[in-house]
C-alpha cells in the first residue's frame, strides 16, 4: 500500500535548487535538506553579482556594436548652467568623507537648501531671498517665532528624523530647514563703488565652504564691503557654506569672476590698494596703510597660500605678527585677524 511517505531504503525524491531553499516534506534525511540548502545557496551566490556585473558593464564592453556601451551616468555629468554656461559643479567634493557635503545644500537637479537656525533665520529676514518651501519642527518654530515674531511664510511641519533622512545623518539642521533660489549675483565693480572706505576681500582659490563661510562671518561682524571669489575653484553658495556663515551669506555680497589677475588688475585701476597676506612678508600687517586709499585684502587658500601671479600683482605682500610655537593660522582665523586690524585702522582714522 502507499503511504506517500518513502520507505528508509527508498531514494528521496529529487530536490532542484532555487533562489530560496526547499524542504521536501518527508524528506528521511536532514542531510538531504542541508544538501538542497547549500545547492541553493551556491546558485544564488553565482547567479547575482557576477552576472548582473557582465550584463551590465563586461558584456558591453566587449560587444561589437559600438553603440552598446557600460553606463556611465548621466551625460555631461552634474553640472549647474546658466545664461552664460557653467556657474558651479557642485559635484565637486572640497573636503574628505563630509556627509553633509553629499547630501546636504543644493543639488544638480534639486533645489538649494538652506538649515540651521542662524541661516534659515536670516533668510527669512532677507527680502532678496525667494522661499519656495519652509519646513521645521515644532521646537524650531518656536524658537523662531521667538527671535523674530510671527512667521508669514507657510510651514510644513517635520521631525529631526526625517530631516536627517533630507540632509544627511551628520547634518546639523536644528530643526529648521527651507527650499529657495540662489540671491542676485552682484557685479564686482557694483561691490568696489559701494565700498565707502571698507575693505574688500578677495579669495585666491579658497575651496573649502567651512572656511569660506567663517571668512563670510568675519566680514560681517568687522563690516567689509563684500567678497570676491573665482568661479571656478570656490565653494558654491549653499547650505554648508551658509550654516558655517551663520546668516552672513545674507549680509555679505558675493560676486564671481572669471579671471582673478584681471580682476585684481581693474581694482589697481580703479585705486584700490591691493594687501596680499603672506607668513613670510617682512611688513607686518599693522605696519599698513589701510586708510589712505580704498583696501582689498586677497587672501590663499591653506597650505599653498597666494599663488605666484596673484603675489605680483598684489601692492604689499603682509604678514600677520605672531609669537607662539605654531606660526600660522587657519585661512578663516586669518581672515578675522586682516578684517579686525582694518576696522582698528578705520575707527581710528574716525
Amino acid at each position: 500500500m502507499t503511504t506517500g511517505r518513502p520507505s528508509p531504503n527508498e531514494s528521496a525524491p529529487p530536490v532542484e535548487a532555487g533562489p530560496w531553499p526547499v524542504y521536501v516534506r518527508g524528506s528521511p534525511s536532514l542531510s538531504i535538506r542541508k544538501a538542497a540548502r547549500s545547492a541553493s545557496l551556491r546558485q544564488c551566490r553565482r547567479g547575482s553579482w557576477r552576472n548582473r556585473a557582465f550584463q551590465h558593464f563586461l558584456r558591453p564592453a566587449l560587444s561589437k556594436e559600438p553603440s552598446k556601451k557600460p553606463w556611465r551616468g548621466k551625460p555631461g555629468g552634474n553640472r549647474a548652467t546658466g545664461a552664460e554656461g557653467q556657474r558651479f559643479d557642485r559635484t565637486r567634493h572640497h573636503g574628505r568623507g563630509k556627509p553633509e557635503m553629499a547630501n546636504a545644500g543644493a543639488g544638480d537637479d534639486g533645489p538649494l537648501r538652506l538649515f540651521g537656525m542662524h541661516a534659515v533665520e536670516a533668510a527669512l529676514r532677507n527680502p532678496a531671498r525667494k522661499i519656495k518651501r519652509l519646513v521645521l519642527t515644532e521646537n524650531a518654530e518656536r524658537r523662531l517665532i521667538e527671535a523674530m515674531g510671527p512667521l508669514t511664510h507657510p510651514i510644513e511641519y517635520t521631525s529631526p528624523r526625517d530631516l536627517d533622512r533630507i540632509l544627511g545623518a551628520d547634518t546639523v539642521h536644528q530643526g529648521a530647514m527651507l527650499e529657495t533660489e540662489e540671491l542676485p549675483e552682484p557685479e564686482f565693480v557694483d561691490l568696489a563703488e559701494n565700498a565707502n572706505g571698507r575693505p574688500l576681500l578677495v579669495l585666491d582659490q579658497v575651496t573649502d565652504p567651512h572656511n569660506v563661510g567663517a571668512i563670510l562671518r568675519s566680514a560681517a561682524v568687522f563690516g567689509a564691503a563684500g567678497i570676491v571669489m573665482t568661479r571656478r575653484h570656490s565653494p558654491p553658495l549653499n547650505g554648508v557654506l551658509a550654516k558655517s556663515a551663520s546668516g552672513a551669506l545674507e549680509l555679505v555680497p558675493v560676486a564671481l569672476v572669471q579671471n582673478l589677475s584681471n580682476t585684481l588688475r581693474e581694482l589697481k585701476d580703479a585705486g584700490f590698494t591691493l594687501i596680499g597676506l603672506d607668513g613670510t612678508a617682512e611688513t607686518a600687517i599693522e605696519d599698513t596703510d589701510w586708510t589712505s586709499r580704498p583696501v582689498a585684502l586677497v587672501m590663499g587658500a591653506e597650505g599653498k597660500g597666494l599663488r605666484e601671479l596673484t603675489q605680483k600683482t598684489c601692492d604689499v605682500l603682509a604678514r600677520i605678527t605672531t609669537d607662539g610655537p605654531i606660526a600660522s593660522l587657519n585661512v578663516s582665523n586669518a581672515a578675522a585677524v586682516a578684517l579686525h586690524t582694518a576696522a582698528l585702522a578705520r575707527i581710528a582714522r574716525k
